[in-house]
């Protein structure tokens, strides 16, 4: 494996379906062209993916990387790792009702398991998969911190927090002097979900990029957005992958407009522009991509390459 890129993607791979729905050579495929193409974070989650696994328990996906890691020698210290604690369920059957939350015995255990899984003795960016609010928050905070002054972990982050909780577990840490999070990783697309809207899969108040999170992000620069489903599940470029119910507005119909023209004007994918708007935000914010094949993987590469004029999202950003 040679890298064809000096400068890092900007992007992240998700690695959700490794070792489940993606067999070896699948996912060992694609993350050999992730880090060709030049890309540095591979995200994952103790808990990946529960749901497709036989016994309904976690760990594959790690466990995947970290037999990657094992046969390309060099390739860890050429990627940047990201996992998570705190959605694996609590038994089988239980989630989201249950899970293991984030309990300090529970971090503890849980990335010692991750860490044995990938193979290695850190992780760059270990991440609360929710926010767990049957623990007390100074609890889970130090108990993260911990890690961090273990060196077992560079970074810390919160994943499906709402912005108040983030900001009360960073003021934990700064008033006890420990290693405070520094990363959200939310979920965020170029379509807008209506407000208020609360289902299975989008809750307004804890699981999204607001404009409240996005300017709280950029008046302190400590603070890197991470976005999961940026791509609506493919809904941009398939017809058999409908935009989901929750973003059925007229706002929606204007935008995809304006992302065709866009899109049609450079000669590329409307998935491509939207990586590469998300990219060109203020803050910027990283993308999580899950993708099944090579050429999804290369039209994300294309995305995070693509660098989009003042003009250009001007007008992707205007029709509402």
């Amino acid at each position: 494996m040679t890298s064809a890129h000096t400068a890092p993607l900007p992007i992240a791979l998700g690695a959700m379906a490794f070792g489940t729905r993606h067999d070896e050579t699948a996912s060992f495929a694609l993350l050999d062209q992730f880090l060709d193409a030049g890309g540095s974070w591979v995200d994952t989650a103790n808990c990946y993916a529960f749901w497709q696994s036989p016994d309904g328990r976690g760990g594959a996906s790690e466990t995947m990387l970290g037999r990657w890691f094992a046969a390309r020698p060099g390739a860890r210290d050429r990627v940047q790792i990201s996992t998570k604690v705190g959605c694996e369920p609590a038994g089988s059957g239980t989630y989201p009702e249950s899970t293991e939350g984030v309990g300090a015995a529970t971090v503890a255990r849980a990335l010692e398991e991750s860490l044995t899984r990938l193979g290695t003795d850190h992780v760059d960016l270990f991440w609360a998969h929710r926010d767990d609010r049957t623990t007390p928050l100074e609890e889970s905070t130090e108990a993260f911190a911990a890690q961090v002054a273990a060196g077992k972990v560079g970074r810390l982050g919160l994943s499906n927090y709402a912005l108040w909780r983030a900001e009360r577990a960073r003021g934990i840490a700064a008033q006890h002097g420990w290693a405070a999070p520094s990363a959200l990783q939310l979920s965020y697309s170029y379509l807008q979900p209506r407000p208020l809207v609360r289902n299975a899969v989008h809750d307004h108040r804890f699981g999204w990029i607001t404009d409240e999170v996005l300017d709280y992000a950029a008046t302190d620069p400590g603070w890197k957005l991470w976005a999961y489903s940026p791509l609506l599940g493919g809904a941009y470029d398939r017809d058999d992958r409908p935009v989901p119910e929750a973003y059925d507005h007229p706002g929606t119909t204007r935008r995809l407009a304006a992302l065709a023209t866009v899109a049609g004007d450079l000669g590329v994918s409307r998935s491509a522009v939207v990586i590469a708007w998300m990219l060109a935000s203020t803050p910027q914010v990283r993308p999580v991509l899950g993708v099944s094949t090579p050429a999804q993987l290369a039209d994300a590469v294309a995305g995070a390459r693509l660098r989009l004029t003042p003009e250009q999202v001007a007008a992707l950003d205007q029709p509402w």
